[in-house]
C-alpha cells in the first residue's frame, strides 16, 4: 500500500449508533485459509474471506508460490493448491506491504522448502524485528540473511532434508507457534510445539479441519503440547470466515461510548482465546451480551448486542494479554471515558507490533489530554470526562488510527488521525459501517 500521500482524517462527537451490522472476515482465519489452500491438492473454497491490503497480499504470495488464487463471480474466492511441498520457487520477491501476520506464517512456510524466498515490505514491517520466527526455522535448517533483528528484506532457504524439532516458545506468540507448525507441514517427521502460555489456536483447529494428524495436550505443568505428523493427506475445504473479533472491537468500544447506541454485530468469531477484550469491557460495567452462539467449521460464532454505558477502571491481569493483544488500544480509549483508573498489564508484545504500541498510544492520549503513565510492560489511563481536540500520528499503524477515531464519536472536541489510509491494511469498510450506524466523519475536521 502506497502511504506517500498521508490523508487526515477526523471523526466527530456522534449521536447514538443504532442497527445491525457483519463485520469483515477475520483476519487471522483469513491468512491461514489461503495458505492451507495453497498446500492442498484440489481446490479450496473460502465464503467471506476478508479482502484488505494485509490478506489480498498473502493471496499475491500463495500465487507466487504456484497455487491459482481467485476471487469468484459468487463473491468466494478458490484456491487451487499444490499440495504438502509442493510449493515452487518464487520468481521475484514477495512484498507483504505492512502484513506482520502474513509474513511472518509465509516465513514458517517459505523456510520449509529447499528454495530461497526473499520477503519484502513498507516501511512499518521492515522496521519489526522476525527473529524470534526465524529462530526456530534455522534449528529445523534452514539458511537465514536478513538485516539486524531479522528485519526485512530478508532471504530464506530450506534446508533438503529439513529436520523436525520439538520448540518451546519462549514467549507466549501465536504466530511464533504458527510458523513452526505450517514448516512442519512440510516437513516428513513430527514437529512438536510446547507452549507454557496458551495463544490463540486457529492453526490447530485449521489443520485438524483439513485433515491434518495432530495432538494437543496439557500437560501436569499447565503446558500446551502440540504434535504434528508432517507430509499430511489435506482435503480440500469450503468454509465460511466468521467475522474478526478485532475489527469488531472498534464498533463494541464505540456503541459502548456513545451516547443512546445499540448495536448488534451478527456471527463473531468467539474463540475463547480472541475474547478477553470482550470479558475486560465486561468486568467494566459493558452492557455486552452474546446471542445465538453456535459453531462454524470448527469455531464458536455468536451475535453481540452492545448498548451504551457507563464504564468503570479496572486492572487487566497480564494473563489475559495473549487473548486481546491487538484490542489495548481500542480499550485505552474506552478507559478515557470510565471512571477511574484502568491498568493494563503484560504489554510487552505490543512494543513489536505495526508500531510500538504503547508508545503509540500513550502519544494519542497525551494530545488528547487523557491522564496516562507507562512502564515497559504496561499501561495506565486515567478516565472521566474525554477532551478530545488533538491530532494523532498513526505511525501506519491501522490499529492506532481507527482507536482514536472511536474516541472522536464521543470526545468533547473532533479528534483526527494523520493518515485515514492505514485502515485499508485490515478493515476497508470501517467508516461506511460506522457512518451507517449514525457516526460522523470529516476528511477537514469540520462537520459534515
Amino acid at each position: 500500500m502506497n502511504h506517500a500521500s498521508p490523508s487526515p482524517l477526523s471523526a466527530l462527537r456522534s449521536g447514538p449508533l443504532k442497527g445491525r451490522i457483519r463485520i469483515p472476515g477475520d483476519k487471522s482465519i483469513s491468512h491461514r485459509a489461503l495458505m492451507f489452500g495453497a498446500m492442498t491438492i484440489g481446490e479450496t473454497r473460502i465464503d467471506g474471506l476478508l479482502e484488505s491490503g494485509d490478506v489480498l497480499n498473502t493471496a499475491d504470495a500463495m500465487r507466487a508460490y504456484g497455487a491459482t488464487v481467485e476471487r469468484g463471480k459468487d463473491g468466494c474466492w478458490h484456491v487451487y493448491g499444490l499440495g504438502p511441498g509442493g510449493l515452487l520457487e518464487p520468481e521475484q520477491p514477495i512484498d507483504f506491504g505492512n502484513a506482520g501476520t502474513g509474513v511472518r506464517l509465509c516465513i514458517g512456510i517459505a523456510g520449509a522448502h529447499p528454495f530461497a524466498t526473499t520477503f519484502v515490505g513498507d516501511a512499518s514491517l521492515s522496521g519489526r524485528p522476525m527473529g524470534r520466527v526465524l529462530e526456530p526455522l534455522m534449528d529445523m535448517g534452514a539458511d537465514v540473511i536478513a538485516r539486524t533483528g531479522g528485519r526485512l528484506p530478508l532471504t530464506i532457504r530450506g534446508a533438503d532434508p529439513m529436520a523436525p524439532i520439538s520448540y518451546r516458545v519462549p514467549v507466549p506468540s501465536a504466530q511464533v507457534k504458527s510458523a513452526v507448525l505450517l514448516a512442519g507441514i512440510n516437513i516428513e517427521g513430527t514437529t512438536t510445539v510446547i507452549e507454557p502460555v496458551a495463544t490463540r489456536d486457529h492453526t490447530e483447529r485449521m489443520l485438524a479441519g483439513f485433515g491434518a494428524d495432530i495432538e494437543t495436550e496439557v500437560n501436569c505443568e499447565g503446558e500446551t503440547i502440540i504434535r504434528l505428523q508432517g507430509l499430511p493427506k489435506f482435503s480440500p475445504q469450503a468454509f465460511t470466515v466468521p467475522g474478526d473479533p478485532s475489527s469488531a472491537a472498534f464498533m463494541i468500544v464505540a456503541a459502548l461510548l456513545a451516547e443512546g447506541s445499540d448495536v448488534t454485530l451478527e456471527s463473531i468469531l468467539l474463540n475463547s482465546s480472541r475474547t478477553g477484550l470482550f470479558t475486560t469491557l465486561q468486568e467494566m460495567g459493558a452492557d455486552l451480551v452474546i446471542e445465538n452462539e453456535r459453531l462454524s467449521g470448527g469455531e464458536t460464532i455468536g451475535d453481540i448486542r452492545v448498548r451504551h454505558s457507563e464504564l468503570r477502571g479496572v486492572t487487566v491481569p497480564a494473563e489475559r494479554a495473549p487473548s486481546m493483544i491487538d484490542e489495548y488500544p481500542v480499550l485505552a480509549v474506552a478507559a478515557a471515558f470510565a471512571r477511574g483508573e484502568t491498568l493494563m498489564q503484560g504489554l510487552a508484545e505490543m512494543r513489536i507490533k505495526e508500531s510500538d504500541r504503547v508508545a503509540a498510544v500513550a502519544a494519542g492520549l497525551a494530545a488528547n489530554h487523557v491522564e496516562h503513565s507507562e512502564g515497559p510492560d504496561w499501561l495506565s489511563v486515567t478516565g472521566g470526562v474525554c477532551r478530545g481536540g488533538g491530532t494523532v500520528t498513526t505511525h501506519l499503524d491501522h490499529r492506532i488510527a481507527m482507536s482514536f477515531l472511536v474516541m472522536g464519536l464521543a470526545a468533547d472536541q473532533p479528534v483526527t488521525v494523520d493518515d485515514g489510509n492505514v485502515i485499508m491494511t485490515s478493515f476497508p469498510n470501517f467508516t461506511d459501517i460506522l457512518t451507517g450506524l449514525g457516526a460522523e466523519f470529516s476528511a477537514t475536521g469540520a462537520a459534515a
